[in-house]
């Protein structure tokens, strides 16, 4: 019991490496200083050190500069810690206290600083005294690589700073703990889920980027109909189906078995990767704006601007998406035949995305209301009769959410009036919204057209 509790203080403890590092640094001083002695200073010339006097110059920089790397990366590490703590979880402490790489950067850092003190004792003289090339030499090596240290540590703590980082750092610690305590799940009788018709992803993560080209090859060669069974940016389980695999049409006709699809090769040309990017996934945008309009309407920080100027950009895609053909998912060879099928966002689903959460946190809000109805009536200006369906339900949800909030009949309708500003022609517009569903909306030139709001 005594070894386990020492073992588990060793594996907590954020000073332990740190300290063997510095030891490290101490007795390879010693042992460089020692040869240098041994050989009268001759084993690196003066030409690679330089003359005492910039030996010993260089060397203080050194150990100034590392003592100040030192508190940076101590202090980083603490207010990533408390940022953590703050904004996650206080229990996530230790997974951070116990990181390998700041504490092997503390430790290097530490080490360079002392064998930098080390070696400048050694120096004698200023311009024809001795120089212990070895361990000056020794020096110089552990200040470059000090200095890609540096580089890595600041990339490595704004990782660990986001929540995906955070995240990832605790469930892949459980993951492997549960992969080294637990044994293996044998498949299923039937193989229904591991079986020839199913690639299993290699490793969790979300699906970043897919080579369809590749892909619609490999299902070629094997004669099969491919399908990608997440959406580009879906997070993947690991061993979680990523394919189902059907028969193609040569071998469902005859029943010839083709080539042999490697799953392996197939899983590869799947990118799958630790969150989401814009590569190839333009919804993801959509699912970041609509995170800050979110935010920003919530308590305690309650900006409503900040969530018009979010609606804003969000209007802005989607008026760009009304009237464009969005991607079938289906990809096909050389001869027309598909090969590669995948699921799509819909016109309702990127609508849905963009507007239903904002729309549930906004209700109370009487700008974010006013702008989505702005938003909705200019969208369903531009959007072809096929698309109308979406815009309708959102105008119609839109309205009862105001009426469920507000009680007055006036303030439903200035809840509900448009704002229409940056929308249209520039012609200064003043819209009506009537107690009967229906709205006027009225041009200073005398133009008048009216609109019906579901509901």
């Amino acid at each position: 019991m005594r070894l386990a509790r020492l073992v588990h203080a060793i594996r907590t403890s954020l000073w332990l490496i740190p300290l063997l590092c510095v030891l490290a640094g101490v007795l390879v001083a010693l042992g460089t200083l020692w040869l240098d002695r041994r050989s009268d200073y001759t084993l690196v010339p003066q030409s690679v050190t330089g003359t005492p006097s910039d030996a010993s110059t260089i060397l203080s920089v050194f150990a100034s500069g590392m003592l100040s790397l030192t508190t940076l990366v101590l202090t980083v590490t603490l207010v990533v810690v408390q940022l953590a703590m703050g904004q996650f979880s206080p229990r996530i402490v230790a997974a951070l206290l116990t990181d390998r790489f700041s504490q092997f950067a503390i430790g290097l850092f530490g080490a360079t600083f002392v064998v930098a003190v080390l070696t400048i004792r050694e120096i004698r003289g200023s311009d024809t005294g001795s120089v212990p090339g070895l361990s000056v030499l020794l020096a110089y090596l552990l200040m470059a690589a000090s200095l890609g240290t540096l580089i890595l540590f600041v990339h490595h703590s704004g990782q660990t700073m986001r929540a995906t980082g955070l995240i990832d750092l605790v469930g892949d610690r459980t993951r492997d703990l549960i992969e080294s305590s637990f044994p293996a799940a044998s498949p299923p009788a039937d193989g229904s889920e591991t079986g020839p018709s199913v690639v299993p992803a290699r490793e969790p993560g979300n699906v970043v980027r897919v080579d369809r080209a590749a892909l619609v090859a490999a299902a070629r060669r094997a004669d099969c109909v491919l399908e990608l069974v997440p959406v580009v940016g879906d997070f993947v389980p690991g061993g979680a189906p990523l394919f189902r695999v059907h028969p193609g049409p040569q071998r469902a006709q005859d029943g010839a078995p083709g080539a042999r699809l490697d799953a392996d090769e197939v899983a590869r040309l799947v990118l799958v990767g630790p969150e989401r990017v814009h590569g190839d996934d333009a919804s993801y945008g959509i699912r970041k704006l609509v995170d800050v309009a979110e935010r920003s309407i919530a308590q305690p920080f309650d900006d409503p601007t900040t969530t018009l100027q979010a609606l804003h950009r969000l209007h802005d895609l989607l008026r760009q998406l009304a009237v464009r053909p969005l991607p079938p998912g289906e990809h096909r060879d050389a001869d027309g035949v598909v090969r590669l099928v995948e699921r799509t966002l819909s016109w309702e689903g990127h609508v849905r995305l963009a507007f239903d959460e904002i729309r549930l946190a906004g209700a109370a809000s009487p700008q974010v209301t006013r702008r989505l109805c702005a938003a909705l009536h200019d969208l369903k200006g531009v959007a072809p009769p096929d698309r109308q369906a979406p815009l309708d339900r959102q105008l119609r949800l839109l309205t009862a959410a105001v009426h469920r909030t507000y009680d007055d009949e006036e303030d439903v309708v200035a809840a509900l009036t448009p704002d229409t500003e940056g929308i249209g022609s520039g012609a200064d517009v003043t819209t009506t919204v009537r107690l009967d569903g229906t709205d006027q909306a009225t041009r200073h030139d005398g133009a008048r057209h009216g609109a019906r709001i579901p509901g």
